[in-house]
């Protein structure tokens, strides 16, 4: 017994005198020292300093979710105990002068580690706005376990408060170019985004005034134009929808006579137009750059949006379209991708967008 309690006790002592000190950093230990300034051009001409914006919105997005902020006058925040990781930052500010302009910045990949304080300087720009938005995407398919997800569509939003015309307007799905940066690089620098794969154009030609598109209304293009709820009965009715992506060059496509089509540009793709249920990149233009082997010229863009399921993943899209990305919800869900609000069309999806629970086809959350 005494031969037992003697090796214990030397035990004991040998653990504690090879033991290693604690560590000195802890887990939350992090500072964020960030400050946003914009252009005082944009609504004083007599100058082009930089100034803090006071009261900007500041979102931070990493694999642990999204926490706001809002900036105190100086345009700063500091913030204290963020978990460490690589964090996407973006800022936001209203015009202080025009209610329907926002200045957006932003900064990737921060590094916000525990024991160091991040110190940097945000600089947002005005956004030049079409009037016309991507408002919504569902794309991961219904609560099933069927691998069902037919009844995806893509919503289109008119704020401009004046009549728009969709003629001759084109739909993309720019999941091409892999090797040359990604899915929506302007992979030759000309001033264009590759990578198109699905075409899909409206009728008319760009400049005519057949299909009016009114302010404050909302335009769904259903993949397929019928109510899905007869396959799964978690799905969607889109029999209402207002156009239906429709290939001329498929025998197998759904037509709903009853709802106008957008037609295939591409002979050779013999498929529905379909999108990738967590990671694609989306696009709509007002069809005046109709080559598009060599690219979508930037500059006939209406707006596109990259959606992601991880905040870690690589952006592709070129910034000068939309300078981050919105984060999509798991597959099979029923639930979709809408922005925050109507007309909010700051091109940084990661600001702009949000996650919805369900679908809602022709009208906002």
């Amino acid at each position: 017994m005494n031969v037992r309690i003697i090796i214990a006790v030397g035990a004991l002592a040998l653990a504690y005198g090879c033991a290693e000190d604690p560590p000195t950093i802890h887990e939350g230990e992090t500072r964020v020292e960030l400050t946003v300034v914009g252009d005082t051009s944009v609504y004083d001409t007599t100058t082009s300093t930089p100034v803090p914006l006071a009261g900007a919105e500041f979102t931070f997005a990493s694999e642990y979710g999204k926490q706001f902020y809002v900036a105190d006058e100086n345009g700063r925040v500091v913030i204290d105990g963020l978990p460490s990781s690589f964090y996407n930052v973006a800022a936001r500010a209203r015009h202080p002068e025009f209610e329907f302009i926002l200045l957006a910045g932003n900064l990737n990949d921060a590094p916000i580690i525990s024991g160091s304080t991040l110190i940097d300087t945000i600089e947002a720009r005005q956004i030049a706005n079409t009037g016309v938005e991507i408002h919504e995407i569902y794309a991961g398919g219904p609560d099933n376990n069927f691998f069902y997800f037919y009844d995806q569509f893509i919503e289109l939003y008119n704020y401009s408060g004046e009549t728009k015309y969709l003629d001759g307007w084109i739909v993309y799905r720019v999941s091409g170019n892999r090797d040359e940066g990604g899915p929506g690089f302007d992979a030759g620098a000309d001033d264009d985004i590759d990578g198109a794969i699905y075409i899909f154009k409206f009728p008319g030609e760009p400049g005519e005034k057949n299909i009016p598109f009114p302010p404050d209304s909302y335009v769904v293009l259903a993949q397929d134009a019928v109510d899905h709820r007869n396959s799964i009965s978690t799905s969607i009715d889109l029999t209402n929808a207002d156009w239906e992506f429709y290939n001329q060059y498929s025998s197998t496509d759904i037509d709903n006579p009853n709802v106008p089509n957008l037609s295939n540009l591409r002979s050779e793709k013999t498929v529905d137009f379909m999108i990738n249920l967590v990671s694609d990149v989306i696009v709509v233009s007002n069809g005046e750059d109709a080559v598009w082997e060599d690219g979508i010229d930037i500059e006939t863009i209406v707006d596109a949006l990259e959606y992601q399921s991880k905040t870690y993943l690589l952006k592709t899209l070129d910034p000068r379209v939309d300078r981050s990305f919105a984060l999509s919800p798991p597959k099979y869900t029923g639930q979709s991708m809408q922005r925050t609000e109507p007309g909010n069309d700051t091109n940084d999806g990661l600001l702009d967008w949000e996650q919805i629970p369900f679908p809602t086809p022709g009208y906002h959350k």
